[in-house]
């Protein structure tokens, strides 16, 4: 499987070989706050499996974790927290072609706000992603 993404301006792109370890839509308010929406949708990869360009700016997000971001249009790029030691987790909706992207659960569903009405058949985790 092959993936490339971009930033809204396309001065980052990545490309990406073989397939996520997982995918996830995202409730919590940390991902909210950074990307002012309801819900995240994020891939994991294996850092190794990703090829930047582009150079990305860094903002520790909080003692864990750290998001890498388009200096130049802000755009939300990648996720890397010690809780998930050799994973780089990506924001789906950056990719080329978002259409194929396919999440398999929803996490941190316990922090969803509750005007969003999710109908579908995922399965929905009150916590992290952690898929056996």
């Amino acid at each position: 499987m092959h993936k490339s993404g971009h930033c809204q301006c396309g001065k980052i792109q990545y490309q990406v070989t073989g397939d996520p370890k997982w995918t996830a839509l995202c409730h919590c308010e940390s991902c909210r706050r950074a990307c002012s929406a309801p819900i995240v949708a994020w891939m994991g990869f294996a850092p190794k499996d990703v090829e930047w360009s582009g150079e990305r700016t860094f903002y520790k997000s909080s003692g864990i974790a750290t998001r890498g971001f388009c200096n130049n249009c802000g755009t939300q790029m990648s996720f890397e927290s010690t809780r998930w030691p050799g994973e780089i987790h990506l924001y789906a909706i950056s990719l080329d072609d978002p259409q194929n992207y396919e999440p398999q659960l929803h996490c941190h569903y316990a922090e969803r706000v509750d005007w969003l009405n999710t109908v579908d058949a995922l399965p929905k985790q009150d916590g992290s992603a952690e898929i056996d």
